[in-house]
């Protein structure tokens, strides 16, 4: 055997075991290849998640129906931003540039969660994303917690607190309106009825239909698969509806004593397979607003690039003198 070719094989044991004794993989430990592309492609499409998912409830802090419930829009989508900031952070220390990870985005060479493809139709809206969209991620993100590449599970550590919190307020914001007129109970009911099955395909598509999925959880970059995922949330889910008052639009929904889980509808999968490709309701929305908001922040990152080798000059400037 070649000297190179022992070398990595020697680099590739030393990986495996370390991943066997559920240790932690860091940037500067070698990893092998695919590996490497898969937590790149991973974490990118979970940081484009959070700045895309930035939009649909954006566009209620305007409208909001109180100063309060500005307020907690604001600091919710501010929360979002920063949930970006720290997964392109992390995706970072494997070598790949923010900047040619937004660049992917926009030209369609990574994708976001197709979650973020349905409109916001009504203010009802923003507490069933609260409720179920961020109650899903709390669900699929706990686990990352404990991913077998260190950065990337850091930066969830943080991330979970907070949408545990944003599912909370998205939850009160629904008591309340429930505990108003009929009108405002009818608007959660529609908004439940619209969300439901968009936020179980949030999961991804079946375990037989997810290689993805099996290859990450081989390398503990995820510990569960996305059936599992599912069934938690689906179990979660029903005694907050029945404490809500609303109904969950699925007839096959019901309780399995035998299995010990709920039982519940398929969705419908070819659906999710159209809004990935581009067709749901607002991908091109979405996409144009985030592909403006790139081109006409590109004088801030101009200026901020200018400043840092402005100061970098002054630095090494100072270090010769």
């Amino acid at each position: 055997m070649e000297p190179e070719s022992r070398a990595e094989t020697e680099l590739q044991a030393h990986f495996d075991a370390t991943i066997a004794r559920d240790q932690r993989i860091e940037p500067r430990d070698w990893m092998p290849d695919g590996y490497r592309g898969t937590l790149i492609r991973q974490i990118a499409q979970h940081a484009h998640s959070e700045i895309i998912g930035m939009q649909p409830e954006g566009e209620w802090i305007t409208r909001a129906p109180s100063l309060r419930r500005k307020a907690i829009l604001f600091a919710k989508v501010q929360d979002e931003a920063g949930h970006g900031l720290y997964l392109y952070s992390a995706a970072e220390t494997l070598g790949t540039d923010r900047a040619e990870l937004t660049e992917r985005l926009i030209e369609g060479r990574q994708k976001y969660s197709s979650i973020f493809n349905y409109p916001t139709l009504s203010f009802a809206d923003v507490g069933v994303i609260g409720w179920f969209v961020d109650g899903a991620a709390i669900c699929n993100q706990v686990p990352l917690c404990r991913s077998s590449y260190g950065p990337y599970a850091r930066a969830m550590v943080r991330i979970c607190k907070e949408e545990s919190f944003h599912q909370r307020q998205g939850y009160e914001l629904l008591m309340t309106m429930m505990r108003g007129t009929e009108a405002q109970r009818e608007m959660v009911q529609d908004a439940v009825d619209r969300w439901w099955w968009p936020s179980l395909m949030m999961f991804g598509p079946p375990d037989d239909d997810s290689p993805n999925s099996a290859r990450s959880m081989a390398w503990k970059i995820k510990r569960h698969s996305n059936d599992d995922l599912r069934q938690r949330f689906v179990d979660m889910t029903v005694p907050q509806a029945e404490k809500l008052g609303v109904t969950l639009p699925d007839p096959e929904l019901r309780w399995n004593e035998e299995r010990g889980h709920h039982d519940f509808g398929t969705p419908d999968w070819d659906e999710l397979k159209r809004v990935i490709t581009g067709g749901g309701p607002c991908n091109a929305q979405r996409m144009e607003r985030r592909r403006s908001a790139h081109e006409e922040g590109a004088w801030v990152r101009e200026a901020a690039s200018a400043y840092a080798a402005k100061q970098a000059a002054r630095t090494t400037k100072g270090a010769v003198a």
